[in-house]
């Protein structure tokens, strides 16, 4: 899928600079406890479906939205994962634009549709079970991500703050 119109006028005034982008993200899982995972197009690693959040849309709609974009399934969510972030999550495409995710992540289940990749944004769709992820070739930021997802199935998750006030 092409770069969205918003983030096209916004690269085109600061070019490859950092950005922080915003972006929701959702995992599924089949019933032997297997996590749905894409291959990416640009990266060509395996990730999870989820992309930016356009101005104005509320991230449980873009999670929605990009599962259905990337995966052909549609689905309802369940539970927010939740919430994650810091260096990481730092990701440069092939055509140089720098860019660092704060990522929120819902569990959802599939309602409908068919899964298919969309051959552009994403090149493969498979369920993998939690051995697997191990060998896979993913950002940094995904075995996290997954392993509080099989770890914390009902409940929230993030990383605890590091940040404390000065020393006056």
């Amino acid at each position: 899928m092409p770069m969205s119109e918003y983030m096209t006028r916004l690269r085109a005034r600061i070019g490859h600079d950092m950005l922080i982008i915003p972006t929701a993200s959702i995992l599924t899982f089949d019933d032997q406890d297997r996590v749905l995972l894409v291959k990416h197009g640009d990266v060509l690693r395996w990730t999870t479906a989820g992309g930016a959040i356009e101005p104005e849309e509320r991230p449980s709609d873009a999670a929605v939205r990009e599962m259905w974009e990337e995966t052909g399934l549609h689905v309802e969510l369940t539970r927010m994962l939740g919430v994650y972030g810091g260096p990481e999550f730092n990701t440069r495409y092939s055509n140089g634009d720098l860019v660092t995710f704060t990522m929120v992540v819902f569990e959802g289940r599939p309602i409908g549709g068919t899964l298919q990749p969309d051959g552009d944004e994403t090149l493969e769709i498979r369920y993998f079970d939690r051995a697997e992820i191990s060998t896979l070739d993913t950002p940094p930021w995904v075995p996290t991500v997954l392993e509080d997802a099989f770890r914390c199935r009902t409940e929230t998750s993030f990383a605890p703050p590091t940040w404390r006030p000065p020393h006056s």
